[in-house]
């Protein structure tokens, strides 16, 4: 309907220009917003305000003529000016019913694919596999995650890549520990990720012996000896292990196949050096190789360094990263690479992605953007820490979602079996943590606090997983009695209204979120959705409704909520539940 709207404004602003109202050679960007106070329409701009100075009129005339030149049609069935411009527009009843029909009668939800499907590469997650995952590597799984369901669901083809750090100085300290135990200790203590890791570096903080034989391992393993190479696949082996546990358990659409590791690049960085050599590109500084970037400079006006080799021969972060662009253009075909990494490194990939274009790594119109994201901080303004201070693995924190989510649930009555509380408890503490970061703005910090994000009221999985179930109840009523699924939408009651109004946004919602790679927008529309059903279900009555066209009616608009809130959930990766 939004586009449907912008094509008639677009009609109408052409007949201004025609009839030189506004100049002819004026762009205009159409802008709709969703109005605050609901009373005022579906729709609302402020295009009168913006086009009254170039216009040379005054803008509450300006709207009057726009509003006077839409033309004829049947999608509105109301347009009014407020304030000193604004116009409001209302989407009539028709086509509001039209709207949900189509998306009961189809299986997307009447979703609109893209116009031009594309193959969007996504880099999320890529966490260090030296050591486990640990609450740091959240943000990046599950919002990379999401983002991903959703160019999915809107018709895109989408790759994802897991660039996992498995290359560098600290492999070396880990392999000569692997080398110093017996095979059986190793293995017992690899199960531990973060205790093998703690007990390596000990040992080569604690011996120099010890630290030489991590350095000659190190320059062995880049070499290729085959000795070394065992051990540090064995040690790969078993971090990835750890880490597809982690993600099952998330919900995160991540396979060992999603993996394209730092190390697959090793053979192709002399030759991005040599590339950018060629291109006239590098400068040796200090013994390092550099390029210099008259985009990028420090506060005394000096070009900043990336650093692509070192000196002594070694590669870095930026030189894996040009080589990854390249292979995600021109071997996987992407047409919009997207990077869900912390914020912190928006400088890094801002200079990536000018180099890559500069020295030719990519080319065309492909699509290069980093989608940064805040610090997971606990109620001390902090980073989140565990109790004792260290870094809390992601693993403990999933651990403790579920332990304290049964806790809440043996606490209310119910009439699940100890087994299914079990599998509530799963769904419930799990989705719980993954929606507490979920429904925040991405670039924003949040704070991590068990009893908002475990709590039946307000924003929460909790709140929404229980407006799933209470849909369902419903249909569980009504058990095998027929209602006529073709029968007419009625519209009379505010509430009904209401509801239609927020199920047609689930289209334009979906489409923001891709566009922004805003989840959060996501997870506002469904908590705005569970509110809306939960005034309609208070306010009008559905099982016990003597009006039989009223009922089949509600219960239409009881069950293409129930279709949504799944939909949007699954879309988020959590899982709905038949029963709380």
């Amino acid at each position: 309907m939004k586009e449907q709207l912008e094509q008639l404004l677009a009609e109408a602003i052409g007949q201004l220009k025609a009839q030189g109202t506004i100049p002819a050679d004026h762009s205009v960007n159409i802008q709709l917003d969703r109005p605050r106070d609901k009373s005022h329409g579906d729709f609302a701009t402020n295009l009168a305000l913006m086009l009254a100075k170039p216009a040379k009129s005054n803008p509450r005339q300006l709207a009057e003529a726009i509003v006077a030149a839409v033309p004829e049609n049947s999608l509105l069935s109301k347009m009014d000016i407020a304030g000193p411009g604004f116009i409001n527009f209302t989407i009539s009843q028709d086509q509001l019913k039209d709207q949900l029909t189509a998306m009961l009668n189809s299986d997307s939800l009447n979703v609109d694919v893209a116009k031009e499907s594309k193959t969007i590469v996504i880099d999320y997650s890529s966490p260090n596999l030296a050591k486990e995952m640990h609450v740091g590597h959240l943000r990046s799984a599950i919002i990379g995650d999401a983002v991903s369901r959703v160019c999915e669901f809107l018709g895109h083809k989408v790759v994802r890549q897991n660039h996992v750090g498995d290359w560098g100085t600290q492999f070396g300290m880990l392999l000569a520990y692997m080398e110093a135990l017996d095979n059986q200790s190793a293995e017992y203590e690899l199960s531990n990720l973060e205790t093998f890791y703690k007990a390596a570096k000990q040992r080569f903080d604690d011996s120099e012996e010890f630290a030489d034989r991590a350095r000659q391992l190190v320059v062995k393993l880049q070499s290729g000896d085959e000795y070394c190479l065992k051990l540090w696949n064995q040690f790969i082996d078993v971090s990835l292990s750890h880490c597809q546990e982690v993600y099952d358990r998330l919900g995160v659409k991540l396979t060992r196949a999603d993996v394209m590791a730092e190390s697959a690049y090793n053979d192709k960085l002399p030759g991005v050096i040599e590339h950018l050599r060629g291109k006239g590109l590098l400068t040796e500084d200090q013994g390092a190789q550099c390029v210099f970037l008259e985009e990028y400079k420090g506060k005394e006006g000096e070009p900043l360094p990336i650093i692509v080799q070192k000196k002594g021969g070694g590669y870095l972060y930026a030189t894996t990263d040009l080589a990854a662009i390249e292979y995600r253009q021109k071997q996987l075909g992407g047409d919009h690479l997207m990077y869900f990494v912390d914020a912190r490194q928006a400088l890094h990939f801002d200079q990536i992605f000018t180099l890559a274009r500069k020295a030719g790594f990519v080319e065309g119109e492909i699509q290069l953007d980093h989608y940064g994201f805040g610090t997971v901080m606990g109620k001390d303004g902090k980073p989140y820490k565990s109790r004792d201070g260290g870094v809390t693995k992601l693993a403990d924190l999933l651990d403790e979602a579920e332990r304290r989510a049964l806790e809440l649930l043996q606490q209310k009555t119910t009439d699940l079996t100890e087994e299914q509380q079990k599998r509530v408890a799963e769904v419930v503490g799990i989705s719980s943590v993954k929606y507490a970061d979920l429904s925040k703005n991405r670039t924003s910090d949040y704070i991590f606090d068990w009893n908002h994000m475990l709590t039946f009221e307000g924003n929460t999985a909790p709140y929404l997983l229980y407006a799933y179930t209470r849909v369902n109840s419903i249909f569980y009523r009504l058990g095998d009695t027929a209602f006529d699924r073709d029968a007419d939408i009625i519209l009379n009651d505010e509430r009904e209204l209401a509801l239609a109004n927020q199920l047609v946004r689930f289209n334009e919602v979906l489409h923001q979120v891709q566009d922004k790679a805003m989840p959060h927008f996501l997870c506002g529309y469904l908590f705005d959705l569970a509110g809306r059903f939960s005034s309609f279900y208070e306010a009008c009555p559905i099982l016990n409704q003597e009006d039989e066209a009223l009922r089949n009616s509600r219960l239409k608009l009881s069950m293409l909520t129930a279709n949504v809130l799944k939909q949007g959930l699954d879309l988020l990766g959590i899982p709905t539940l038949e029963k709380m």
